[in-house]
């Protein structure tokens, strides 16, 4: 079975090498027929500590590694503007 990755913005820097991931995506109203944006957070593990707040980041599933953390950084995309 594949991994996932997911792509988001880094939104909260929670505790030593976790990192807060929000992933947006936008879908269309089944009676409204109106484009919406659904929300995500995910936590991610960050070994080195690399990621900022508002960075877009690159994520792929791995084993869990705490009861909420099951996905690791693959890479950060494009950093944030601090």
């Amino acid at each position: 079975m594949p991994k996932r990755q997911i792509t988001g913005t880094v939104i909260k820097k929670a505790g030593d090498k976790t990192a807060t991931v929000m992933v947006v995506r936008t879908v269309l109203h089944p009676r409204y027929h109106k484009t919406v944006k659904r929300f995500k957070k995910y936590l991610i593990h960050d070994e080195n500590n690399e990621t900022l707040l508002g960075d877009t980041v690159n994520a792929i599933e791995c084993r869990p590694l705490s009861k909420t953390k099951s996905f690791r950084l693959l890479e950060i995309v494009k950093r944030g503007e601090v």
